[in-house]
């Protein structure tokens, strides 16, 4: 117990310098590349410009360049005018900010900046689009579970016979098939014209949903949100199909074939009670503990299953915020990526010491 006590104090200690280390590293890259928030200003007031947008009105200047005043506060809000150390400590929040009346203020203190494209708090843009990727992740995680843990069990038992040779066949070819990539085709077959139309093209839920339910036409809204969810949890789905598949099934022949399940059929039990309560639940540890790792997706999202399937989630954000080097915003996606990502990890070793007695830490 002692052991096990002080394994999981020095990784929590670990978190905070993982935590440093990649974000110093994606804020310096972010810093290094071409095309930040000052060129993004500029391409918009020539293309106001260019519109007849009046550019010139809103930011004080014309001929496609931003004017000095305009220029010099973008760098201090942005933190430009800094060195790249020293502009990271200020968004981490242990360096005063001279432009801020030397407050401390940053990750530390729970201020992530505001958007550059959306003039909100960063915290409020994400929480916007948390409840979406959170949604699609538990949906898309039991969907998992329900179809890979049976499947895997089948194929334990009828071990290389047609059943287990032909279903091999279908999760090789799942495998090798990218979540999005079967997003995609879904799209085409089901909510195309080219398709057969069965299903919305995309999208979280009706425009009109909101509508629906406040008039009580519950049952209307739960059939929406059921069509729009099809498509992405089949992305989700096919994503950890195979590997959680093949997981099962190995876990469970290993078990068959050990002493314990061979002493419990010399005495006499059932084939369906050795299977099911001591097989079964001793082959489960290997899937109990990935368990941690699938907080990323329940949080995060994939930006590219939202991308094809235009969900206004996590996942999207943080690819959008690239595209338009939103710096605040990137940098606040990564903040929850990274903690997710590493409170995930530290979860698994714990699921995998608490339900396998076995593991011994030193």
């Amino acid at each position: 117990m002692h052991g096990m006590v002080s394994y999981f104090l020095r990784r929590l200690l670990l978190i905070p310098v993982t935590f440093v280390c990649i974000t110093f590293i994606v804020y310096a890259t972010m810093r290094l590349t071409p095309g930040g928030p000052i060129e993004q200003a500029q391409q918009e007031l020539q293309h106001s410009e260019e519109g007849g947008g009046g550019g010139a009105d809103r930011f004080g200047s014309s001929g496609g360049q931003l004017p000095k005043e305009a220029l010099e506060q973008l760098q201090r809000h942005f933190k430009l005018n800094r060195s790249i150390p020293v502009g990271y400590l200020i968004w981490l929040g242990v360096w005063p900010d001279r432009d801020n009346s030397g407050r401390f203020s940053g990750v530390v203190q729970g201020n992530l900046g505001r958007s550059y494209r959306w003039s909100d708090p960063v915290l409020d843009v994400i929480a916007d689009k948390l409840s979406v990727s959170i949604y699609f992740g538990l949906c898309g995680f039991f969907a998992t579970w329900l179809v890979c843990i049976p499947l895997g069990v089948q194929k334990a038992i009828h071990h290389r016979s047609m059943f287990d040779t032909g279903s091999s066949l279908i999760v090789f070819v799942g495998y090798a098939i990218p979540g999005f990539v079967a997003s995609l085709v879904l799209l085409l077959l089901l909510a195309t014209d080219l398709g057969w139309s069965l299903l919305p093209l995309g999208r979280f839920r009706h425009e009109d949903w909101n509508d629906w339910w406040a008039a009580g036409q519950y049952w209307r809204c739960i059939k929406d949100q059921l069509q729009h969810t099809l498509i992405p949890i089949a992305g989700y789905l096919i994503g950890g199909f195979a590997t959680m598949t093949i997981l099962m099934k190995n876990s469970l022949l290993d078990n068959l074939g050990a002493d314990y399940v061979r002493t419990a059929f010399a005495k006499g039990l059932p084939e369906r009670r050795v299977l099911f309560v001591h097989a079964l639940r001793n082959s489960l540890i290997p899937l109990a503990v990935s368990a941690g790792h699938v907080l990323s997706l329940l949080f995060a999202g994939s930006f590219l299953i939202e991308r094809t399937c235009n969900i206004d989630g996590m996942g999207l954000l943080g690819l959008e915020s690239l595209l338009w080097r939103d710096y605040m915003v990137s940098m606040g996606v990564l903040v929850f990526v990274v903690l997710i990502h590493l409170v995930g990890n530290l979860l698994s070793d714990l699921l995998l010491a608490l339900v396998d007695p076995r593991v011994r830490f030193k």
